[in-house]
């Protein structure tokens, strides 16, 4: 009963990470790598879905948006590296501790800052100034546009998605904080995993990635948290009975 219920919800995650890797592209010259939106489908799919759907749907989904998209050379390293990524997460966020109510607040607290931070610094030294952004593939005509983004821009983000992890482990869900902290560990290795596979493997300037990757996974944050605790808090909420 339980591996019918898996199979469609299975495809379903690949199909979504699939999708999102393949939508919202940056391409990086110095390790003919990209910058995409997956991540944030990733992290998702492993919240919702656990650590066995995570990995698959996270290292077959990623996986496949290299081929589709021509990145054939990261294929193998991104099956193994992004389905350890979804892995990772799926097993941390189902073996939450036992904290109290005033040591959740301080870890929340710890996360909101962290993630700010991070945003911020990387959003200031390595995306302010013009960025070149293509959505979609190049096989069905993608669409490329040129941006200016300031540090400012990454202060206002930074600040909101801290508001939000904060107010989301405040008010609605407590581990908010630490899932936080979890998709920020498991995202680290996917930082690793990349950087070692170019740099041992295919000789390209891996550190030139490491920014792009880190970005990667903040902006994989900023979208899949909140959508995680709205989903949660939505299907949490009494149904409500239609009168006669």
């Amino acid at each position: 009963m339980r591996l019918a219920r898996d199979i469609p919800i299975t495809a379903f995650s690949t199909a979504l990470v699939a999708v999102a890797t393949i939508a919202f592209t940056i391409y990086v010259p110095a390790t003919r790598g990209y910058f995409n939106l997956g991540e944030a489908a990733v992290f998702l799919v492993a919240l919702l879905g656990g650590a066995r759907i995570g990995a698959f749907a996270g290292g077959v989904g990623s996986m496949l948006a290299d081929v589709v998209l021509g990145f054939y050379l990261f294929a193998p390293a991104t099956l193994v590296i992004k389905g350890l990524e979804g892995f990772l997460l799926g097993i941390l966020t189902s073996r939450r501790p036992e904290f109290k109510k005033g040591e959740w607040k301080l870890l929340s607290i710890a996360a909101s800052a962290a993630v700010f931070t991070l945003v911020l610094a990387v959003g200031i030294m390595f995306y302010s100034g013009t960025l070149e952004v293509t959505i979609g593939p190049s096989w069905i005509g993608s669409y490329s546009l040129v941006v200016e983004l300031s540090p400012i821009f990454w202060a206002i983000v930074g600040g909101a998605v801290a508001l939000v992890v904060a107010y989301a482990s405040l008010s609605a869900r407590q581990e908010t904080g630490y899932i936080t902290i979890s998709a920020l560990i498991s995202g680290s290795v996917m930082v690793l995993g990349y950087f070692l596979y170019e740099q041992l493997f295919l000789g390209y300037a891996a550190i030139a990635e490491v920014p792009f990757n880190i970005g990667q996974v903040l902006v994989g944050i900023i979208i899949a948290i909140p959508a995680y605790t709205s989903l949660k808090v939505i299907s949490r909420s009494p149904k409500q009975v239609p009168s006669s």
